[in-house]
């Protein structure tokens, strides 16, 4: 599914008003019509006591249709307008004449009358969030402050519309304060801030309603952000063998550093791969082996530290050659040596490679190596690892992660997986996905170097294409992880849990396969 900043759902409204003929009093309409149904199936309308909390906006014009829709069903309604009704533009005024005629309680909320407000909120079974909407850039102030706190510190049911109010609808932050939904239901598209943390937290169930846009609108092309496009995962067929399902090198592992390349090798098998060749120091393999036995092993020249000689490199590159990709960089240390190889083996392996720990920081100290590459490339650093690479503060990323995410993939003609909650995958030509999948108890030591070897399994032993197989590997990452959660909690999930359940993942997705495609993975649901 398509996810859309604020100024372009604002333009595909403009389409749809000026290009399509849908007039902004049906889109409006449609909007409160949505947000009524949701009201309407999840907790029943007909004499229940609702309240409605409306701003100046479309937003607010969205809760007047609510309100109406609720009195006209036997519902007991009462509006709470934060702004003065004489600033509503047109369509909003439609609206707000139909809610007059019809005699709905309407007040204008002042400091004055603000315990009016406490009071109704605390008598009803549901308030409606229409306060703010998604264009909010600056801290919530005042008696818009206030309300939010008296809706958080209430019983009652939230339903925002469009986003909770006091969240970023570029960002996902939160703006000083912001409202705790049970339910958002946003319109034309799911907005960044609706996915993004930590406004994805407050969304409670997220419904997202087209209002009639034709899908040519809502499909647009040059809407780049999408959450991940799920594949159906090929059943291994009876006539193969080991080959039949890759075979990936991964360069990896020093002294002290065992778990790393354990991790990398073995969840490339755990996920389905045929054959993982481990080059790691001399020294390090028969630790190694002794926990992972099904890994092939290429031990290698070591420096006096335990890490990968640069000696190595002609045999590496040639190495390559007779494998389908290859994982560059967990756990290969900090140690110079071993730093000047992958910086100088980067630009020579011709084929798909995935660079990931260790190997982050070489490459930070030089990204135009990056440009040398002939064949994909993609990166997995996380917050700390991608300021490295852009000489940016982390909270600058974290405030601006699409577009640092599509400026450094663009210029560096890679793949770039900004590892986090809700990791995102930026593509040269602009292009970001969003993955769904995972929970806090996934951030644990390890957890990055399952990621790369589930990617290569991707790609290598179920067959899809590269770029597909990144987010779909990012995606199975995610899915191994909740299903561990399940089992033994988030608070003992540890990588090698990770790595134990990605073949019930991977059964898990084969059997439940059209759900998560029809809810975005129980994350979104179309009304």
């Amino acid at each position: 599914m398509k996810v859309s900043t604020v100024s372009e759902m604002h333009q595909l409204d403009r389409n749809a008003i000026e290009k399509y003929a849908v007039p902004g009093i049906i889109l409006m309409e449609n909007a409160g019509e949505a947000a009524y149904y949701v009201l309407l199936s999840e907790i029943g309308v007909k004499n229940k006591r609702f309240v409605v909390f409306c701003g100046p906006g479309h937003n607010g014009g969205d809760g007047l249709v609510v309100a109406r829709k609720i009195f006209s069903t036997g519902g007991y309604v009462e509006i709470f307008c934060l702004s003065s009704p004489e600033k509503f533009d047109e369509t909003v005024n439609f609206h707000f004449e139909m809610v007059k005629r019809a005699g709905i309680p309407f007040k204008l909320l002042t400091d004055e009358n603000i315990y009016e407000a406490e009071e109704a909120i605390l008598e009803s079974d549901a308030v409606i969030d229409a306060i703010l909407g998604t264009g909010i850039k600056r801290n919530v102030e005042g008696k818009y402050s206030t309300v939010i706190d008296l809706i958080n510190e209430s019983d009652a049911t939230v339903l925002s519309i469009d986003i909770p109010s006091g969240v970023n609808g570029n960002t996902g932050e939160i703006m000083g304060t912001a409202v705790f939904a049970d339910f958002t239901v946003t319109y034309g598209l799911p907005k960044l801030g609706n996915l993004l943390y930590p406004g994805f937290e407050l969304n409670g169930k997220l419904y997202v309603t087209h209002i009639s846009f034709p899908p040519q609108n809502y499909n647009a092309p040059e809407i780049k952000v999408e959450t991940v496009k799920f594949h159906p995962l090929p059943l291994r067929p009876g006539n193969t063998h080991k080959g039949s399902f890759g075979k990936v090198l991964f360069i990896s592992g020093a002294a002290n550093y065992f778990g790393a390349p354990y991790f990398s090798a073995m969840s490339f098998l755990k996920a389905g791969g045929g054959l993982a060749y481990l080059a790691t120091p001399r020294s390090v393999a028969p630790f190694i082996a002794a926990r992972g036995n099904e890994i092939v092993f290429v031990p290698l020249k070591e420096t006096p530290e335990g890490s990968i000689s640069l000696e190595n490199l002609d045999f590496l590159v040639d190495f390559a050659k007779k494998v389908d990709m290859v994982v560059l960089g967990p756990g290969v240390s900090l140690n110079e040596e071993t730093q000047e190889l992958v910086r100088k083996i980067t630009p020579l392996i011709d084929k798909p490679l995935l660079i990931d720990g260790d190997g982050l920081t070489a490459i930070s100290k030089n990204p135009e190596i990056l440009k040398e590459r002939k064949n994909e490339t993609v990166l997995t650093p996380h917050f700390g690892e991608m300021s490295r690479l852009t000489r940016l503060p982390v909270d600058e990323i974290e405030k601006n992660r699409v577009e640092v995410l599509r400026k450094f993939s663009g210029e560096y003609g890679v793949i770039t997986i900004l590892k986090g909650p809700h990791s995102l995958i930026g593509y040269p030509d602009g292009r970001v996905v969003i993955n769904l999948s995972g929970n806090p108890g996934m951030a644990t030591a390890g957890s990055g170097d399952v990621l790369t070897g589930t990617i290569a399994a991707m790609y290598t032993a179920h067959g899809f294409g590269f770029e597909d197989a990144v987010p779909m590997g990012v995606f199975f990452h995610g899915l191994a992880g909740d299903v561990a959660a399940a089992e033994i909690g988030e608070d003992g999930v540890v990588a090698g849990d990770i790595l134990k359940f990605l073949p019930e993942a991977l059964e898990f997705y084969r059997k439940h396969y059209e759900e998560i495609v029809e809810t975005n993975y129980w994350t979104i649901w179309t009304i």
